[in-house]
Parts: C-alpha cells; sequence; structure tokens
C-alpha cells in the first residue's frame, strides 16, 4: 500500500474527529461550486486581472447565491493563472493542487487536527499565495503538512515555528487583496505528505507534467474539509 493511500485510510478513520478549518454549518450555510476552467465564461481576462473587478464578481456569484462560501479547485485546470508571471515558466503552472474556500475578509481560519507550526512567510509576488502558513501533524509515526494561503498579515504575528496549535484552535483569518497575494479573498488550504525542502511555502499550483507526482504528494484535501458534498452548483 503506498503513502498515499495510507494516508486517506488514516484520515477517514479520523473524520468524526476532525475539527472544520472555517467557520462552516452544513446545517444553515449554503456552499456553491465555484469553477475556474475554461469552461466558465464568466471568468474573463478584463476580470481576472482586475483584482477589484474580480473580487466583485466572487462576491456577486455568492450573494446570488445567498451562499456563504464557495469551494473547490482540487486537480482544477485553471486559466486564471495567466493573470501572474508566478505561474509562469518552460510549462505554465496551471493546475491547482488544494481547495479554495472563498469567503469574507477576516474569517477565521482554524486548525483541523493538533498541529505545530512548521513555517509561515510572507509570499507577497502579485499572484502568490500572501500570508502563508504550513502546519506539522503527527499521528504516531505518521506525520503530513497542512498549508493556509491568502491569508490576513495579522495571522503571523504571533507565531513561532514549532508552536502548538490544538485542534479546532483560531490561528489565522482570510486576508484582503493587499496582504493575500492580490486575489479575492479565499483560503487556499493544501495537504502535503513530504514538504521536500520547502518552508513557508509550497507549489499550490503545477505543470501538466508535473501532475503525477503533485497528486501523489498532495491528496484532494476534502478527505479533511468535508466540505464539498454540500457544494450546490452556482447558477
Amino acid at each position: 500500500m503506498d503513502s498515499t493511500t495510507k494516508f486517506y485510510e488514516r484520515i477517514k478513520a479520523l473524520q468524526p474527529t476532525i475539527a472544520s478549518v472555517v467557520p462552516f454549518k452544513a446545517e444553515t450555510d449554503k456552499l456553491v461550486k465555484m469553477d475556474f476552467t475554461e469552461k466558465n465564461d464568466v471568468w474573463k481576462e478584463a476580470i481576472i486581472t482586475n483584482v477589484d473587478l474580480f473580487s466583485t464578481t466572487v462576491h456577486s456569484i455568492l450573494q446570488t447565491a445567498d451562499a456563504r462560501y464557495g469551494i473547490g479547485g482540487y486537480l482544477e485546470n485553471r486559466h486564471i493563472y495567466a493573470r501572474s508571471r508566478v505561474f509562469d515558466g518552460t510549462e505554465p503552472r496551471r493546475i491547482h493542487l488544494g481547495i479554495d474556500i472563498w469567503g469574507e475578509a477576516d474569517t477565521p481560519v482554524m486548525a483541523p487536527i493538533d498541529a505545530t507550526v512548521h513555517s509561515f512567510a510572507f509570499n507577497n509576488a502579485y499572484g502568490d499565495y500572501g500570508a502563508t502558513i504550513i502546519l506539522q501533524h503527527s499521528l504516531g509515526e505518521f506525520t503530513f503538512y497542512s498549508l493556509y494561503g491568502h491569508l490576513a498579515l495579522k495571522s503571523l504575528q504571533t507565531l513561532e515555528e514549532g508552536m502548538p496549535i490544538k485542534a479546532g484552535t483560531t490561528f489565522a483569518w482570510l486576508g484582503k487583496p493587499e496582504e493575500n497575494g492580490y486575489w479575492p479573498p479565499h483560503l487556499h488550504f493544501q495537504l502535503m505528505l513530504q514538504m521536500e525542502g520547502y518552508r513557508g511555502d509550497y507549489p499550490g499550483v503545477c505543470a501538466a507534467s508535473q501532475l503525477m507526482h503533485y497528486a501523489q504528494n498532495c491528496p484532494n484535501p476534502d478527505i479533511i474539509l468535508q466540505m464539498e458534498q454540500f457544494a450546490v452548483l452556482a447558477n
């Protein structure tokens, strides 16, 4: 059994005890599925290259759906990354390795499982993560990592590497565009089995030729979020 399969089995057994990553109650909070692929013609270049217009459009989608959050994106091939040189290269990176939760700036972010702070950074290039925190989770002999991108800068102020954070504890908040890498407010939530030498950062988007490697090292975050089952399609 490979490490990714072992991870899914281990976390599935823990699901009843996992805390919410953002305040979400399936009984009362509507959740809308958001599509950032080329199939969705909402995301025209004029919108995604204008941060204010991009943010207004996301907010309008949530408001029209009467939804508290938008969600989606794991292994989604997104043309929106053409808005930033961060994702350029010999082969452009377009495949999203986490799940995004779109909502209001200052939304609290909680640890889903007991953790320690692995590392953190302010990745402030246009289109990058902005304020970023990575937690380390140890389940007996099994260790994995969770990444939280596009946070408010205040989330970094009192952190120290190795600092313990209990499950369910608020340790961060969604950031405004000027502190979250110049995106509409949202959380990029990603899992990694190995950090591969990164600190305060880890690729959240990969090229098509890299997909097999990253899909193995970055399992579907909904195994922890347990939210996508409640999402409805936007109109």
